[in-house]
């Protein structure tokens, strides 16, 4: 929004800002924010930041934890769901005292990202567009105790829907794709956030209803750079769950809330720049894919097992993550072909469209280290020249899963579960500390906390044991 602090200043002052709102991205992904009043809005905040408490969000040790944040001036947006005028703007984190970019913090590692591609003269921009799938429901709860566990989730759209709900609408099973209204409710809901998300400064492709009848939505926004993707995301996160819960619905991103209905993936499209020339592109290539387009492929695919620990980082994940639901599961690249790891989109034939689409992640992700990861994977496909063919990544423009067993098993597989992701990524990060865009620190931080999550589920009785194990 603003080219520096100076204007930012002078807009707070002619524009009536009452508050100030700083928002950052902690190591899960999750927004954090800290709130002033207008008078706060001058050059210190700007070149000196606010002090905060690293070691509370997994930044820094208790003994050390002083962290600063710093307004990046041209994330400055209002935020709509504030009663008094507020002015929002997204930090980055630095060391207290020294002012150096902190090691972990998610935003400068996808600085450093697109920093390094630069550096590498392969190309100078890398342009994003994850897809937003997510569910809203009209209610939900659900319980952790010694004593008890389970959820209860409940959509007027779906055919479980509340039984005192007078109305013969209602989606089947797996029939929500592109439904229009009355059976698509939620229309207005998503006008609503697309709204919003163009006022924000994130321009958006379109928006509809998804497969999963109790409710599901998917919104796209239009592709752009690394770290502008990644404040997108963000923003998109947080005003889809804002504008719901002001209707007094609930959105949940997470990818398997209901079973047996289609999962919350978020697709990611990508494609390399050279001074405003595209670089996936040739016409003779399959799919319309460049030489420099295969091998970026190549090195997704090759690194998708520890790519997975950053696009696929919670247990959830991978119960999305089986056959029979769009979601891809073998490691291979194909033309159009949705249970691929990576579809080159066939609708895509200019130049400037050509891109590839990792279907694996999900909106668990953080998303700058996700965008970071896969970005440099795909550069070191690119160094090291991986052909997907010579490595056994297809293109297979076949549904492999009507393939014999013995075929199918000579495709490598993705992650079955969050440790194995966690396994591969200890065992295949070198590609990552390339211009020390990650560290050794942060992976081991990274494994270390997402880990976590494995070793509390396994300690819980699920309710579906109750149903298998009680009588036995």
């Amino acid at each position: 929004m603003f080219q520096d602090y100076h204007d930012a200043v002078a807009w707070g002052r002619d524009n009536d800002v009452q508050m100030v709102d700083l928002k950052f991205c902690d190591l899960r992904g999750r927004w954090r924010h800290v709130t002033m009043a207008a008078n706060q809005l001058a050059e210190p905040l700007f070149t000196q930041g606010v002090g905060f408490d690293g070691s509370s969000v997994g930044f820094k040790t208790v003994e050390a934890g002083d962290m600063v944040l710093i307004p990046d001036p041209a994330t400055a947006t209002w935020d709509p769901f504030w009663e008094v005028p507020t002015l929002s703007f997204i930090c980055d984190v630095q060391e207290a005292g020294s002012g150096a970019p902190s090691p972990l913090a998610p935003r400068q590692v996808a600085q450093r990202a697109e920093a390094y591609l630069r550096q590498t003269g392969l190309a100078d921009e890398s342009r994003w567009g994850p897809e937003f799938e997510f569910y809203v429901f009209d209610s939900v709860s659900y319980l952790d105790e010694p004593s008890s566990a389970g959820y209860i989730v409940t959509s007027a759209e779906a055919a479980w829907g509340e039984e005192e709900r007078k109305t013969g609408y209602r989606i089947l099973h797996q029939q929500g794709y592109h439904v229009a209204p009355p059976l698509d409710e939620l229309y207005n809901l998503r006008a609503e956030i697309v709204l919003h998300m163009e006022d924000a400064g994130f321009p958006v492709k379109y928006h509809h209803h998804e497969v999963g009848a109790p409710g599901q939505s998917e919104i796209e926004t239009v592709m752009g750079p690394l770290v502008c993707t990644g404040d997108a995301t963000m923003h998109a996160k947080y005003i889809t769950r804002m504008a719901a819960h002001e209707r007094g619905k609930e959105v949940t991103f997470m990818p398997k809330p209901v079973q047996g209905a289609a999962g919350n993936g978020m697709h990611v499209h990508q494609h390399l720049f050279k001074a405003g020339q595209p670089l996936f592109y040739d016409a003779e290539g399959y799919g319309g894919l460049s030489e420099l387009g295969r091998y970026y492929v190549g090195g997704l695919l090759h690194h998708g097992p520890a790519l997975l620990a950053f696009t696929n980082p919670s247990t959830n994940s991978y119960r999305r993550l089986v056959p029979g639901f769009e979601a891809p599961v073998k490691l291979f690249y194909s033309l159009a072909n949705r249970s691929a790891a990576i579809r080159i989109p066939a609708y895509a034939t200019e130049p400037l469209e050509k891109r590839i689409e990792f279907r694996p992640p999900d909106a668990t992700c953080n998303i700058y280290l996700a965008l970071a990861a896969m970005l440099m994977a795909g550069i070191d496909g690119v160094q090291r020249r991986i052909e997907p063919a010579a490595a056994g990544f297809g293109p297979f423009d076949e549904n492999v899963f009507d393939w014999p067993p013995e075929r199918l098993q000579q495709v490598q597989s993705l992650p079955t579960s969050l440790g194995d992701a966690l396994a591969a990524l200890e065992a295949d990060h070198e590609f990552l500390l390339a211009g020390s865009v990650f560290s050794e620190e942060l992976i081991r931080v990274w494994v270390q906390e997402i880990g976590q999550d494995i070793r509390q589920i396994i300690q819980r009785p699920h309710p579906y044991e109750y149903t298998l194990y009680f009588n036995c």
